[in-house]
């Protein structure tokens, strides 16, 4: 490994947030340190599994459906800006989870995969909900 391979595998695996990487099939081959730590599952449970791994059954088929149309046109909906949405730490437990996509490209522009980056975003969601469903102050 060269030492800018070494550099690139430190960042990723020290890196806060989570980093998830899927080929076109949505095969899992990349996931670091803190993907375990967000979604509960470790590394050796996590390469090789489908990204159905921490997406919500009814999620799914709108996940694969936008996953089908990234890779057909070579663009992400949401062009990079983060959106939040809901996954499943292995404990079961629902999860909100603040994340970006991105298409990942070879040198002739062929879409090789996707890469997610993530935060736990559960509490600030729980605190906003409640918020809104507390009543007026007065």
């Amino acid at each position: 490994m060269t030492a800018s391979e070494q550099l690139a595998e430190r960042i990723l695996e020290q890196t806060t947030d989570a980093v998830v990487y899927a080929d076109t099939q949505g095969t899992i081959t990349r996931w670091n340190a803190a993907a375990e730590a967000l979604f509960g599952f470790g590394k050796t449970e996590a390469i090789g599994a489908n990204l159905d791994l921490i997406i919500p059954e009814h999620l799914r088929a709108a996940h694969w459906k936008g996953f089908d149309a990234a890779l057909a046109s070579g663009r992400t909906r949401l062009a990079g800006r983060p959106t939040v949405t809901r996954a499943v730490h292995q404990s079961g437990q629902r999860l909100y989870v603040e994340m970006t996509f991105a298409l990942v490209k070879d040198d002739a522009g062929q879409v090789i995969g996707s890469v997610a980056v993530a935060r736990d975003a559960t509490e600030r969601m729980e605190r906003e909900r409640a918020a809104r469903a507390a009543p007026p102050a007065g």
